[in-house]
């Protein structure tokens, strides 16, 4: 058994439903100490829903002051996993690591347990062939990436805003792949924003539609007109800003009754081509060209963000081509990840990570003959930023 295939299975083996981390950050510094990382614990949020980070840093020892002067690389990921669904309908526990027809199962195989023992056997491999490479290596891990997401990652990354801490690239291990592992790498991710739209009437009893304002019929014509609109085109790295229903519903219940209110819950998935502030604003228009009488609240998930090929894109493309044979698609489509929090403050962000053919699902699992490959690849990404470095010096 390789080292990446024994700590994916330490970690699988501890259940860490979020927001819980159930150890697993623990495990992690205790591996990562003895290579030099400095392991900071940041905790967030009310005490029933209490978030563990780790912020974990390895100054490279080419020099002095090598945070300042030195490029660093982070990896980024989660120790959450979404809950089992019914345990009966599993093959086996969900948390006791399984092996079956070349495949590895358990919840959080593929998202993303096995990133993280890959970035972990990555970097001791790294840093014991080059202990002096002019590269610092560091950590960002969190037990709210599967849930409200809003004090996992995203305060981290306000902490280490705050402090000054600058970071050049960063790879998450989101399971990016679709039939092996390289296949396919996320270099950005639409932004995405909700709305809750309250469209107003009058109730009233359904035989005398004169003394009632039926919300439905009022909105109909808004919502035909917003279903086919076109927002933008997209560009050469994004698909076309997208508009979507995802609930709606009028009424008491009694077929007897027009409602006094309709409410329309929609979400935007969105390109560079777009802004929040345009898409709210040609929302409204709509709106208002039908004279309805509406509240409207607004909920910004996430702003897109896009690594172009670059430095990091570059030295991903190589190492994955080097260790697979594969040239690697470069895609922004699928939803959203901490990426978005991470980009704020780091200029060049990717997700690479195992398929995600069974990720969310019962019985996930990922190919067992794709683990070392993974790992490999984080290797030499390593690799090819330390020479990068190398040769600009």
């Amino acid at each position: 058994m390789t080292q990446t295939l024994q700590l994916a299975e330490q970690l699988i083996a501890r259940p860490s439903v979020t927001p819980e981390d159930g150890g697993c950050q623990q495990l992690i510094a205790q591996r990562l100490a003895p290579l030099g990382f400095q392991n900071e614990t940041l905790t967030f949020g009310p005490e029933e829903f209490r978030v563990t980070n780790l912020w974990s840093v390895r100054p490279s020892l080419a020099a002095a002051d090598a945070l300042t002067s030195l490029p660093t690389l982070v990896f980024a990921g989660h120790t959450d996993v979404v809950p089992t669904g019914p345990v009966a309908l599993w093959s086996q526990d969900p948390f006791t690591p399984t092996h079956r027809d070349g495949k590895l199962y358990g919840r959080g195989a593929a998202d993303m347990k096995t990133s993280i023992a890959a970035f972990v056997v990555a970097a001791e491999e790294f840093v014991a062939a080059y202990p002096q490479a002019p590269l610092n290596l560091a950590l960002l891990l969190t037990s709210d990436e599967e849930g409200p997401s809003v004090d996992g990652t995203v305060k981290v990354c306000e902490t280490l805003q705050a402090r000054g801490t600058r970071l050049d690239y960063c790879i998450v291990g989101e399971p990016t792949s679709v039939k092996q592992t390289g296949d396919m790498i996320k270099n950005g991710r639409r932004g995405t924003m909700s709305g809750k739209l309250t469209v107003k009437g009058v109730q009233g009893h359904i035989a005398y539609p004169q003394l009632a304002r039926n919300p439905i019929h009022l909105f109909a014509p808004a919502l035909a007109e917003l279903a086919a609109m076109e927002w933008d085109r997209g560009n050469d790295y994004f698909q076309p800003t997208s508009w979507q229903v995802s609930n709606i519903h009028g009424g008491t219940g009694a077929t007897n009754v027009i409602p006094g209110a309709l409410v329309v819950d929609f979400n935007f998935r969105f390109s560079t081509e777009s802004t929040p502030e345009g898409l709210q604003q040609r929302v409204t228009s709509v709106l208002n060209k039908y004279g309805l009488e509406y509240e409207l609240l607004w909920t910004i998930g996430g702003l897109p963000f896009l690594t172009p090929v670059g430095t990091l894109v570059g030295a991903v493309q190589q190492a994955i081509r080097e260790e697979t044979g594969l040239n690697t698609e470069l895609s922004t489509t699928g939803g959203t990840s901490d990426g978005r929090f991470i980009a704020k403050v780091c200029p060049q962000v990717i997700e690479l990570g195992p398929t995600n053919a069974t990720i969310h699902k019962i019985d996930e699992h990922i190919p067992v003959a794709d683990i070392e490959p993974l790992k490999n690849i984080y290797r030499r990404t390593m690799e090819k930023l330390a020479q990068a470095k190398l040769a600009a010096q």
